[in-house]
């Protein structure tokens, strides 16, 4: 059974797992699916065609599924999906898709939104990602597993944030952002690997001196970036961090920030 607070407004349409409980005056209408053991704190907002999965956590004033923030849109049958075992805290915001963006917004499993962090429409967040408070996504990013967006930055649409990637705090993320690297300033430079994360996760230090290795080798020098990449791939094809980043680079449509 699911527990509803009296004062909640459910629309009849919305479809409710095993266990779900709903705060005080939060508002849930639309094609809205939530499943089991989820939380919905007071005036929470939940709306559109929106489907959020398990042991999610949404905590008071959160806004979830709402019309994407797009001039272009004109009520189009866009949608949100979002996984399991996130935590959405207070005055999040996150949007549907828009039709010219595939008409999808997609949230993975384990992630972490601090207060105040919003996500545009037509991004794609994978796992284990964590948004500090006030950080903020245009549309249409890709955010890959593991990263971390600091508190008050800000990403240009279309950018790419490689996992295990750190945005520091109040940095402005104009260009892609490759895997293991650190990111930062007014205009995102890459200032090294990301090595307190890195080593949290459990790479070793052979992985750490290898990735400093390519990070010197693409980032350090005034290199030609094409011919670096290839020599890189040549000789580490076989090495999975290594082809990551070389990938990465490859399929970069706004160019790559690079070291200061």
């Amino acid at each position: 059974m699911s527990e509803i607070h009296p004062t909640a407004i459910v629309d009849s349409k919305v479809e409710l797992g095993e266990n779900v409980k709903i705060g005080a005056y939060a508002i849930i209408k639309g094609n809205v699916k939530i499943g089991d053991n989820t939380v919905i704190g007071e005036h929470a907002y939940i709306q559109g065609k929106t489907e959020i999965g398990k042991n999610n956590k949404i905590f008071p004033f959160a806004t979830i599924g709402s019309d994407p923030q797009d001039l272009k849109f004109k009520g189009e049958d866009t949608e949100l999906i979002i996984g399991d075992n996130n935590v959405f805290r207070e005055f999040v915001t996150i949007n549907r898709g828009t039709e010219a963006g595939g008409g999808k917004t997609v949230i993975g499993n384990n992630n972490f939104f601090m207060a105040y962090s919003h996500v545009a429409h037509d991004c794609v967040i994978k796992n284990h990602v964590i948004f500090a408070n006030n950080a903020t996504l245009a549309g249409h990013i890709v955010v890959e597993d593991f990263a971390i967006i600091g508190g008050l930055s800000a990403v240009h649409q279309f950018c790419r944030i490689g996992e295990y990637a750190m945005i520091a705090g109040k940095t402005g993320v104009a260009k892609d952002v490759p895997p293991f690297t650190l990111a930062s300033g007014q205009r995102a430079k890459l200032v090294g690997l990301n090595t307190v994360g890195l080593k949290r996760h459990g790479f070793s230090e052979e992985r750490i001196r290898l990735l400093k290795k390519v990070y010197h080798l693409l980032f350090k020098k005034k290199v030609n970036f094409k011919k670096t990449c290839e020599q890189l791939e040549n000789e580490y094809k076989d090495n999975q961090d290594v082809m990551k980043i070389i990938n990465f680079i490859k399929k970069s449509q706004r160019g790559i920030t690079k070291d200061g």
